[in-house]
């Protein structure tokens, strides 16, 4: 029996066919992000767990979810744009936050270009969400 981590971290296909190690990272990322939340408290209250999911995407796979998140209508999900590349969706009656992350056009040319980034860019950009995150909902910084 396997139980789902709060925080789970997701990369769009486009993502894993560019680059061949980003789910060894972000599989590394999730269990240190889980880790570190964790020790900070975030889930005190085991009756109402956060959970968060990171969805990594393509600058066209991200500008396809704001489009379609335009369209919705369901008022039970608060919409927060954290920037222009990081969109939150807050599902307050099943405590649910899915974070669409773009990785931007000139961050995939470094990206590219210099791929020993890779792991520290994707931690550092996840890390800044996540403490945007825990500002929005009173929790501790990671």
């Amino acid at each position: 029996m396997t139980e789902t981590l709060p925080i789970t971290i997701t990369a769009n296909k486009a993502l894993v066919d560019k680059f061949n190690n980003i789910t060894s990272v972000t599989n590394k990322l999730e269990a240190q992000f889980n880790f570190q939340t964790l020790t900070a408290n975030w889930y005190g209250d085991e009756e109402s767990i956060l959970t968060i999911q990171l969805s990594l995407e393509t600058p066209a796979s991200f500008a396809q979810c704001k489009k379609s998140l335009s369209r919705s209508s369901d008022s039970s999900v608060n919409i927060h744009h954290f920037s222009d590349d990081v969109i939150c969706c807050f599902d307050e009656s099943f405590q649910q936050l899915l974070c669409t992350i773009a990785i931007t056009a000139s961050e995939m040319d470094l990206l590219v270009t210099q791929p020993a980034v890779l792991a520290g860019y994707i931690q550092a950009k996840l890390r800044k969400v996540l403490n945007l995150i825990a500002q929005q909902q009173s929790l501790a910084s990671i």
